[in-house]
Parts: C-alpha cells; structure tokens; sequence
C-alpha cells in the first residue's frame, strides 16, 4: 500500500472524528483535529501523540516511538497497532486518546 492510499484508509477509518484534517508534512502526514496536532502518517505506518498514561499501551504490544531517520526519534509518537488501525472503533478511541495528549488537556 503506498503512502497515499495508506493516508487515504486512515482518514476514511477516522471519518467518524469531527474537525479532521491532514495535511503534508516532511515527506509524511500529520493529522489534527483542530489546532491539535495528534498523528503521523509516514511511509506506511500510523504514529499518534502519547503521554505517561496512554503509552504503556504502545509499548505492552511492542511499539516503537517515531523515528524518521537514525538521528531523530520523537518519544512521544507511537506507532499504532495493526489490529487497532483495521478496527475503526478502536483506532477513533486511540486517537481520541492521542487528542487529549496535548497541553494536559
């Protein structure tokens, strides 16, 4: 699948989500939901926005933080499960999650 049918699955998966919008960034995506900026779409892989409470869920399935080349790792994206990206109730809850990630909200 390439990065824009990729982009394309996700955004219809997330359709139930209000306020959606994707938009180009460093070679990727970056999906908001308003002024919150709470995923990535890159080369083929979902990463969303975590803090100390949601990431345990990432990590206990074995996820790894986003990293787009070897010098750069952000530790507060993960990647989000395969299971959970094919479930579109369970991916909308995720990224309700990653949503209220941002400013302690």
């Amino acid at each position: 699948m390439n990065n824009d049918s990729f982009k394309d699955f996700i955004l219809d998966q997330l359709g139930d989500l209000r306020g959606l919008a994707c938009r180009a960034m460093f070679g990727g995506y970056g999906l908001y939901q308003g002024d919150a900026f709470f995923g990535i779409i890159y080369k083929g892989r979902l990463y969303f926005k975590t803090d100390p409470t949601s990431r345990p869920a990432y990590r206990q399935v074995g996820m790894k933080p986003f990293r787009p080349n070897a010098k750069q790792t952000l530790k507060s994206y993960y990647e989000v499960p395969v299971d959970i990206i094919e479930d579109q109730v369970q991916l909308t809850d995720w990224a309700l999650q990653a949503i209220h990630c941002r400013g302690g909200h």
